[in-house]
């Protein structure tokens, strides 16, 4: 048991939409990532994600509308809900999943991450 310090972790990487984990629990994983310009469609079959803005802001697109997520506030995506994240500028999110949730869910491309570092 230790503390972690989330603005060290952060500092420690600059690539965008890769994700680190940073801690484990109960099955599910602790990711850190840092996010900037337009995500790829995509959802996930079997995970509900939870995304937890640090620093800066984003907009989470659906298909019938848009969410803009601040820093201190979160939003959840059920499973099975078609979204994409746009950042204007870079942004430090939090993502709460289990593991072995994959970064694009069902679409595998250039930004999918299967082994993800460990901070």
């Amino acid at each position: 048991m230790y503390t972690i310090n989330l603005a060290e972790k952060l500092s420690r990487f600059s690539a965008h939409w890769t994700p680190h984990v940073v801690a484990e629990l109960n099955g599910q994983m602790v990711k850190l990532a840092k996010i900037k310009g337009t995500f790829d469609w995509h959802h996930h079959e079997q995970e509900d994600e939870l995304f937890l803005v640090l620093r800066g802001r984003f907009r989470l697109e659906f298909r019938d509308h848009a969410e803009e997520v601040h820093e201190g506030e979160l939003v959840v995506v059920p499973r099975g809900v078609e979204h994409r994240p746009v950042a204007e500028e870079e942004c430090h999110i939090l993502l709460f999943e289990p593991a072995g949730t994959r970064n694009t869910g069902n679409l595998v491309n250039e930004r999918t991450r299967d082994q993800l570092e460990r901070l």
